[in-house]
């Protein structure tokens, strides 16, 4: 009995903490007093930021970013969530967001589709919404200012118009090529544009055949499980585009137990996307041929969205970020020493 008294005494007192901080700052709830205090007080921004995940080195180098923007040093104060690769993680964090009163909210989404709801629930909450690294695919595109992020369509072209000049130099151009793919999360927009924009390429080349294209999660466990079933039903693989550094690793290690070698010398050659440090110091030996940047250091990107908007400034509907093509030929070890992911 003493317990519950005691316990629903505890309880008791925090909803009343609740109420009163309620009744100050509005909703806008954070779980330490002091700091909320102290964030409206210094009058700082505050910024929901729900990450799709935490799968691969470059959703790391992503998450960094995005953290090193928003300090109290810049005047603002972050909200940070995973949502491990869950779209309903994802919809229950934008929708505390809102319940919070942010003043604006970032979010990676892990699908493009699912979202008009809840992007029209912020809108109603007048909460600007900005999208970093993926895009949505919605009927309004007022539910979001901007987004950030990788031209993904254009990456796949630059996959394929490089697997062009390759056959060429190695007088291989009018031989038959088969390819196999190893795709990111089905639906996202990276997996959605560097698909297309590869196979664009690849329709030009009538002795293209991709033998099969298969979803392995943008998982280095994923990736060597999907490598693995290929090379059992496949023969004859030249060429494997990998859509992510993480599930080129996977299938590299799949290949080489197999007996199978990769990269300049080797029996298949290795298109990734990403260009993590890791891969690059493959590109610099030479396992893996090519590797297509997708960069994601955006949080300065977003810092200057939001400082614009605060001051008032127009904003364009999409800013895509600096991105390289690396081969053995421009990975230097300034380039990997410089390297920040």
């Amino acid at each position: 009995m003493f317990r519950k008294r005691s316990y629903g005494a505890v309880m008791a007192g925090i909803l009343l903490v609740l109420v009163l901080m309620l009744m100050i700052f509005g909703s806008r709830l954070f779980t330490d007093v002091e700091e909320m205090t102290q964030v409206e007080k210094d009058n700082r921004i505050v910024v929901g930021v729900s990450q799709l995940g935490s799968e691969s080195g470059f959703r790391t180098a992503n998450t960094e970013s995005v953290q090193n923007a928003f300090t109290k040093e810049n005047g603002y104060f972050l909200v940070y969530n995973n949502a491990r690769q869950r779209q309903e993680n994802q919809l229950k964090a934008i929708r505390s967001f809102i319940s919070q009163r942010v003043d604006y909210i970032i979010f990676s989404p892990v699908v493009e589709t699912g979202w008009d709801t809840v992007l029209q629930e912020a809108k109603e909450a007048e909460i600007p919404v900005i999208l970093m690294d993926r895009s949505v695919d919605v009927e309004d595109e007022s539910l979001y200012v901007t987004c950030v992020g990788s031209n993904f369509e254009e990456e796949g072209e630059k996959a394929g118009h490089w697997l062009e000049q390759e056959l060429r130099k190695r007088g291989d151009a009018q031989e038959s090529v088969n390819i196999v793919v190893l795709a990111g999360t089905e639906g996202s927009s990276s997996q959605l544009g560097r698909t297309v924009g590869f196979d664009s390429v690849a329709r030009e080349h009538a002795n293209w055949n991709i033998l099969e294209q298969k979803c392995a999660e943008f998982t280095s466990t994923k990736g060597k499980e999907v490598m693995r079933g290929f090379l059992n039903k496949y023969p004859s693989i030249d060429v494997v585009v990998s859509q992510n550094d993480d599930m080129t690793f996977g299938a590299i290690e799949a290949i080489r137990e197999s007996g199978r070698t990769v990269g300049v010398d080797g029996d298949i050659m290795i298109i990734s996307f990403d260009a993590v440090e890791g891969a690059l110091e493959m590109v610099a030996e030479g396992t893996i041929n090519v590797d297509i940047e997708c960069n994601p250091n955006q949080g300065e990107y977003l810092l200057r969205v939001i400082d614009m908007l605060e001051a008032g400034e127009s904003v364009e509907k999409q800013y895509y970020v600096e991105e390289d093509v690396f081969t053995m030929e421009n990975v230097t070890q300034e380039v990997l020493d410089e390297r920040s992911y």
